[in-house]
Formats: C-alpha cells, structure tokens, sequence
C-alpha cells in the first residue's frame, strides 16, 4: 500500500462515496413512490401476524415442495384482501401472515385449505366482458397417434377447450399404450390463472358476520340451485342464464362462494382468463384422489405436457366417467374457479392421464402444480394470531430510536472526550455511515420487499459500536505509532496498514456471524441478523471511503490548528514519542562514544 499519505490521493476516495451517495438518494428520489421512507414491519406499522402449523394427514413432517405450494395459495387469498405490503413467509412448518395496518382482521381466517375438485361440464359461455388483449384461437384437437378419430371440438360460441386422447404409438385398433392422454387446446394456449377472487372463506363453525352469510346464501341460491340442471341432465335455461348473469368474472372480484361452495349441488363458474363462464355438475372426484402431478416435454408431439395419476379410488372414478363421457369435458375446479378444462376423448382406464396443449414450460409447470397441490395433503391449525395497533407499533419505533440516539450520544461523548478533532471525524462519518444505511434500507424495502421492524432496528443499534470500534483500531494504531517517534503525518499511513487488517478480520467475524445467524434462524432474528450484516459491510465502506481519507487529509493540512496532536487527542503521546526518541538518541550517543 501507500507509503506515504500523499500517495492516497484522498479527494478521489472522497468524491468516489459522494457519488455513491448520489446514485443512491436519485433512485431513492426518483424510482418508486419518491417517498423516503423504508418499509416497516408490522410491529412498527402495526397490523396483524397470523401463524399457521402445517400438519400433515400421517402427522409427519410435511415437505418443503407441499409447503411453497401452500404460501402460494394462501398467497392468493391474502392478496384478495387488497392491502398493499401483505406478506406470505415460511418459518419453519408455519405459515406466517402478516397484514399491515388496520385491515388483517380476514387474515385470522386464511389457513382453510384450497379446494380442487372434477366437475362435468355442461355448458360454456362466453361472458360478455372485453376479452385479453392476446388471444389465440382454439386449435384443432391433437390427433391420436393410433389412427383412432378424434372428437369432434366444442362449439365455438362456448369458447370451450378441446381435447383428444392418444392411446400411444401402434397399428389402428392396437391395445391402448400405458400413458393415454387427455389434451386440452385452451383458447388463450396459456396455463389457467389463479382464481379471480381471494376473499377470507368462512370458517368451518360458521362464525361469519351476518352480512358474510348472507352473500354466501344469496349467491348459493343462485350460482348452486339444484334445479339449475334438470333430471334430464339438461340445464334450465333461464335458471342458468340469471345465475351467469349474476357472476362476475373480473379480476379480484370477490366470490362469496369461494371455499363455501356446495360439491354436492351443481356450480356455475369462471374460468379461462375471466372470459368465459361454465356451468357444472355436481363434484364427482375431490382433488385428494390425485396420486402426482408432474410436467414434462413430450418428444412426439413437440411440445410441453402435465402427466396426471390418480390413487386407487380416484382411478375407479376416473375410469368409469371418461368411459361413460367421452368428447366431453371435464372442469378441473379450485376454489370455484376452473383452472382447465379438457375435452375426454377416449376412456383412461388405469388414471394415467396425459393433459396436453400449447403450454410453455411455465405454464405447464404452474397447471401441474395446481393439479397437484390444489387439495393440499396438509391442514392448518391457527396457533398465534397477533394484532398489533398502530398506537403501539408507532411506540416501539419511538423507543427504539430514542435507544439509538442515546447510543449514539455515548458514542460522540466518548470520541469528543478521548479524540478531541479526531472523534468529530469519528461523529461525520457516523453520519454519512447512517445516510447509507437509510438510503440502502428504502431501496431495498422496494426492490426486495425487506421490512424493518424491531429486531432490525436492534441490529442497526449494535452496527454503531461495531463502526466505532474500527474508528477506535484505526486511532490507536496511530497511537502506537506516534509512541514510537513519528510524527503524526508519517503515522497515519504506516497505522493505517496496520489497522486495516484488524477491521477486516473484525467485520469479517461479525459478518460470519450474521450471515450464520440469518441462516439458522427464522423470523425477527433474521431482520436482526440482515440489518447487522448490512451495517457491517458499509462500515467497510465508510471506513475504507470516509474515514482514513479524512485523517490523511488532516495530517497533511497546513493548518496548524488541525495538524496539532494536541487538538487531536495525541498530545499525551506525541510527548512520549519524543522522550522516547531523545532517549534512544542518547543511548546511541553514549555507545558512540564509548
């Protein structure tokens, strides 16, 4: 390194941090809300947390794949609140949900699991509503590569999907193959999406508001009379059309019947990108009876598939209505929203289905995860529901700055006691160091969705000792040095070589520390842990960009004022350093002459 503080070139470092600094409070400034504030964590903002303990049937230890699947369906359930800041995070077995502000009272009454369900469909509409932008039209149903016919498609003013049933490769009227599939040629050729409502369903015992019960019996009424469907298997045209009349398939629209739907009377129904409606028949095979679900590519056809089994049961059931069903279709149904809709071509007789369609890996993957994890193999049990007031949340902030203030407080008495001009150095890179931080903490609650919360704040509390302890390695190596005969311009460069090695292996260790932390641990000691982490890299920065440049731009002032050791805290030092130094020069004298 530098053997000499003119070989620092100081002003570059300078102007590096300010630029930095810059780049930070412009996008602070003009990206996002343009409001610098960080986002805050629901103890500081106040809300509610909702932890739900995922058990599974078997009362094992559910799977990390069951338990992503699951966040994400409740995650859908949470947005349907339509509170921004809603978060859906695993800890552990739990799923945690946390609502900010003064709206998370639905949040108590999320952890119903998602229902899947196969229906028959009886009729499909389009409903009258601006389709998407992109559309495809329906394609032609798949031939079968046995040479069998396929079915014929379903009438376009449906909008239905159509499907046909490979029986695998062979001669025309060879035994069919061991995977028959089922594909469906969705109009848009895209994956079903999530339902167009997520609102809180009811709980089990029923306690919903009066309001609540009444839209759920007014829309059963309607949407699942059972005289929609007549003995004939006909539907009753006037009954249907009043209940599509009364179903809105917009986007977050919100659906009473969601998680309260009857699977024993008939259903009318959204689906396909919220333009067309379906009227069903009652549930003849729950999503339970699903074995696995997986997506793949299929080298002959040329394009991506879901690969669907059933379980005992579920195969029985499966057989017996594509036996006594085919060319019509089948509504795969979560939480009263048809996810897909595929045309039955030939019998499946051992459930090993093959849905195919124009779907891209994603889409493919996403119907497979869908099909598979609709009806989760877990149940929830609410073990904690908090609710924390914004009265309290804005307290525990007040408390935790005024716990910081009074830190940094110590700080600045300390290095003004002990630093004199140096500790003013100590106390403007404090400052700066605090400015990173806020500007890093606001970006990253946009960019990442980090919240600060309390346990973050604690962190950011215990970051200040670990800056000014590399304030304090820094200063009293210059100590050293001047103890030793230098004077102060000579030892800030030699004490900074030596220094800088110790602040490394110290941020180093605490940064393993943190990052250690942040691993093993879960929830609030994890935003504590992130926040120490983040403090201590920048404190690196601070140190490397700030702080040195400063001292050496000070030991090198023709000032005299602020070159003096003794304004700098040094002067006790300097005076031993040159008792020292006059010592050594008289020993060395002595043997001179001797």
């Amino acid at each position: 390194m530098a053997a000499s503080a003119g070989h620092l070139r100081p002003g570059r470092y300078l102007a590096l941090f300010a630029l930095i600094v810059i780049v930070l409070y412009a996008l602070v400034f003009l990206t996002g809300n343009h409001k610098p504030t960080p986002k805050l964590g629901i103890d500081l903002q106040g809300g509610t947390r909702v932890t739900l303990t995922a058990r599974t049937p078997d009362g094992g230890q559910p799977t990390r794949e069951s338990l992503n699947q699951a966040r994400q369906i409740i995650e859908r359930r949470v947005n349907g609140i339509g509170v921004s800041g809603t978060e859906v995070l695993l800890d552990g077995n739990n799923v945690v949900i946390t609502v900010p502000g003064e709206q998370g009272d639905q949040a108590k009454n999320l952890g119903k699991t998602a229902k899947l369900g196969f229906r028959k469909v009886v009729s499909a509409a389009t409903q009258p509503v601006v389709p998407p932008q992109t559309t495809t039209p329906p394609p032609a149903a798949t031939p079968p590569t046995s040479g069998a016919p396929s079915s014929s498609t379903a009438p376009s003013s449906s909008g239905a999907p159509t499907t046909s049933k490979a029986a695998g490769g062979g001669a025309p009227g060879a035994a069919p193959a061991q995977q028959p599939s089922t594909t469906p040629a969705a109009p848009s050729s895209s994956t079903p999406p999530p339902p167009a409502s997520t609102p809180a369903p009811a709980p089990a015992d029923g306690s919903v508001d009066a309001q609540t019960a009444q839209e759920i019996q007014a829309a059963k009424a309607v949407r699942q009379n059972p005289q929609l469907i007549g003995a004939d298997g006909q539907p009753n045209q006037e009954l249907v059309s009043k209940a599509m009349a009364a179903l809105t398939c917009a986007p977050n629209a919100k659906d009473p019947l969601e998680g309260n739907d009857d699977p024993k009377l008939p259903l009318v129904a959204c689906g396909d990108h919220d333009t067309y409606k379906y009227l069903l028949e009652p549930e003849f095979l729950p999503g339970t009876e699903i074995a696995d679900s997986t997506s793949g590519y299929d080298q002959q056809r040329g394009q991506w598939v879901v690969n669907l089994s059933f379980k005992g049961e579920g195969t029985k059931t499966w057989a017996d209505f594509t036996s006594k069903n085919t060319g019509q279709q089948a509504a795969f149904v979560l939480d009263t929203q048809v996810v897909s809709a595929p045309n039955i071509q030939v019998a499946i007789l051992d459930g090993n289905t093959q849905i195919t369609g124009k779907f891209t890996q994603s889409e493919a993957k996403n119907l497979s995860d869908i099909l598979k994890y609709g009806s989760l193999p877990l149940s929830f049990a609410s073990s904690d529901a908090t609710t924390v007031s914004a009265t309290l949340g804005l307290a525990s902030l007040e408390a935790g700055l005024i716990a910081g203030g009074i830190g940094l407080l110590v700080v600045f008495v300390y290095c003004l006691f002990y630093y004199r001009l140096l500790g003013v150095l100590t106390i403007l890179s404090l400052a700066l160091s605090g400015a990173l931080v806020f500007a890093v903490l606001v970006l990253l609650g946009r960019w990442i969705g980090y919240t600060l919360d309390l346990a973050g704040i604690a962190g950011l509390i215990i970051a200040i000792g670990i800056t000014a302890d590399s304030f304090v390695i820094y200063f009293e190596r210059l100590k050293d040095e001047i103890r030793e005969g230098r004077t102060f311009r000579s030892a800030v460069p030699r004490g900074w070589v030596r220094a800088r090695r110790t602040i490394l292996a110290s941020d180093a260790v605490s940064f393993l520390a943190a990052a250690i932390l942040y691993v093993i641990a879960v929830g609030d000691v994890q935003g504590f842990a992130f926040t120490l982490g983040m403090s201590t890299v920048l404190d690196l920065v601070v140190v490397y960009l700030v702080t040195h440049p400063l001292v050496a731009m000070v030991s090198t002032s023709k000032n005299a004022f602020l070159s003096n050791p003794r304004h700098l805290g040094l002067g006790a030092v300097q005076q031993l350093g040159s008792q020292r130094k006059k010592a050594t020069s008289v020993g060395r004298a002595n043997v001179k002459e001797a």
